[in-house]
């Protein structure tokens, strides 16, 4: 059909060819670009070695599946720039596999090649963010995405233990959330779980936290993993005291290879809970409105919890998309070498998911419109 197309525009007199021109140049654009695509995937598969004629439908399959896969957006990434943490959280489903971060200039070039694809929200975590560098790392790159990038939503996840007042007075302004994890208000919980540190009250540091995002006008986010040992706990008084933008609740997951298996260096499965067990939880919390749930199965009679592990777009140290479909991490070849459009077709990513999850929220602190 666009052959016949092209010919018969070729065909008519040169006359009316310059005022034809300029009505067909925008419909013929769309079927240019499918052509150019067509014959340099074409290409592309006979650079490859030669296959079989029984694979040659499995050949075209693929393609499609790749056309089909590569409209994916990376509305909202979440870039595990390191691994090394401070505590040793024994649910923890990203551990110090490596100390492996990426030089600073090549992390903004893959910023950029985000933002270019799509990018709306960043999301820094790790590991500990604020142990590499003691935080300035973490300074450049969110000044950067925020001052260059101009992204609406740049936030971090933290344990918070290693966040200073200096690092908000240099870098504050441009952040929009900060998310500290926290799962127990009982210091002993914390212990147990792995997230306390000698003298240091995680708990009173969370207060101290609080009132630094108020100060220098950053939201204000709570993360906490339900698990074996909190479970029980009600959690209500304590969370609308510090009063979070949002309550990110997150049950405790199994990845195979980090918190699971022969090659992990966590064994979580002695803090796995049912979800039953869960649902128990939300329902106990239910009247707190910042609440967001985030379960592994979906949990009849609750409309908010989706799966999660599927609906985030994690990049790992070396900017690889991590696809978690399989039940542990299988990488993708890194977007600084292969481009975000190749990359993400192997992330698993579900885009459906995500914006079922409620993914997609107000995440610009201009447009929260806290009363600071």
């Amino acid at each position: 059909g666009g052959c016949i197309a092209v010919t018969m525009w070729v065909l008519v007199p040169m006359a009316f060819a310059g005022k034809l021109l300029g009505a067909l140049w925008s419909s013929l654009l769309p079927l240019l670009s499918w052509l150019r695509a067509t014959f340099w995937l074409a290409g592309t598969k006979q650079e490859q070695p030669p296959r079989s004629n029984a694979g040659a439908e499995e050949a075209r399959e693929e393609v499609e599946e790749e056309g089909l896969a590569g409209s994916t957006t990376p509305t909202s990434v979440n870039y595990h720039f390191t691994r090394q943490c401070n505590y040793k959280c024994g649910f923890c489903f990203h551990t110090a596999k490596t100390s492996f971060v990426l030089p600073l200039e090549e992390a903004k070039r893959g910023l950029l090649m985000l933002k270019q694809a799509g990018m709306e929200k960043i999301n820094f975590s790790g590991g500990e963010p604020f142990l590499h560098e003691r935080g300035e790392y973490l300074g450049q790159l969110v000044r950067f995405c925020k001052e260059e990038l101009h992204l609406p939503s740049v936030s971090i996840v933290s344990n918070g233990s290693l966040v200073r007042e200096s690092w908000f007075k240099a870098y504050g302004e441009y952040l929009d959330i900060l998310a500290i994890s926290c799962d127990s208000f009982d210091e002993n919980v914390n212990v147990l779980i792995g997230r306390g540190q000698g003298k240091k009250n995680h708990v009173e540091n969370l207060q101290k936290l609080r009132t630094w995002c108020w100060d220098y006008r950053v939201a204000f986010k709570i993360n906490s993993v339900i698990n074996r040992f909190n479970v029980d706990e009600d959690m209500n008084e304590q969370i609308r005291a510090l009063s979070p933008v949002r309550w990110k609740v997150f049950q405790c997951l199994i990845i195979e290879g980090e918190n699971a298996g022969e090659d992990a260096l966590r064994e979580a499965e002695r803090f796995i809970i049912s979800d039953q067990e869960f649902e128990a939880f939300l329902e106990r919390h239910k009247d707190v409105s910042c609440l967001v749930p985030e379960s592994n199965q979906k949990v009849v009679g609750r409309p908010s919890p989706t799966r999660m592990k599927d609906s985030y777009l994690i990049l790992d140290e070396y900017m690889r998309f991590l696809n978690c479909q399989n039940g542990r991490k299988d990488p993708s070849k890194s977007i600084l070498d292969v481009g975000v459009e190749e990359a993400i077709k192997f992330s698993g990513f579900d885009e459906k998911m995500f914006l079922k999850r409620g993914g997609k929220y107000i995440w610009s602190k201009a447009d929260l419109k806290l009363d600071w």
